[in-house]
């Protein structure tokens, strides 16, 4: 291998696409090697822990988890605070992304009714609070969440929020988190960056 591989779902979506968005963004020649569902039940086993995405680098064992994939590159490339605390103060904001996964993603692998129930009590409780807690640790100044520069954790933002925005996900209205302008604004200002336009434009 003469340079880094990411393997993820052939979809641009979660946490995938927040690792080739940072890979692009640190101008790594990486290959984006994007996997079927289909493939997936015979390649599990072989991942680092069972899960996706996994960054191959060389001369370095596959490294698994989002967060630290992403961590690594911010760090090696400008796109993660050098400052001890601020970047666990970033840390805590891509943890708290991986929170509402964990509460949302379950409904996804519920049948009509359960899921119609499930997610209704999301919207009139975890999601506003989730929205909430996003907003307060968000920079005043902004546009992105420690200022003017952007950095991993907007990229983890822009696609929480993203994955509402659409009016895809049944039953959680596309204007959820509309109430956030900190939020939304770092929203608008990933999908607004010439070099998160230009890898959408390839």
């Amino acid at each position: 291998m003469t340079r880094p591989r990411l393997t993820y779902f052939d979809a641009p979506v979660s946490r995938g696409e927040e690792c080739r968005l940072a890979l692009h963004l640190a101008g790594i020649d990486f290959e984006d090697n994007r996997i079927s569902p289909a493939a997936w039940p015979a390649l599990k086993e072989q991942m680092p822990y069972g899960a996706l995405p996994v960054l191959e680098w060389p001369g370095h064992p596959p490294l698994g988890q989002t967060n630290p994939i992403l961590v690594l590159i911010g760090r090696r490339h400008g796109l993660h605070p050098t400052d001890d605390f601020e970047a666990a103060r970033h840390e805590a904001m891509m943890q708290h992304v991986e929170e509402l996964r964990h509460n949302v993603s379950p409904t996804l692998r519920m049948g009509d009714a359960e899921k119609k129930a499930a997610r209704e009590a999301l919207v009139a409780g975890f999601l506003p609070a989730w929205g909430q807690a996003a907003e307060r640790n968000l920079a005043s100044a902004g546009p992105f969440f420690g200022g003017a520069t952007i950095h991993i954790v907007d990229i983890k933002l822009h696609m929480a929020v993203r994955w509402f925005l659409g009016g895809k996900v049944d039953h959680i209205p596309a204007t959820v988190f509309a109430a956030f302008p900190k939020l939304m604004g770092v929203h608008d200002a990933v999908r607004d960056h010439p070099g998160i336009k230009a890898w959408y434009a390839k």
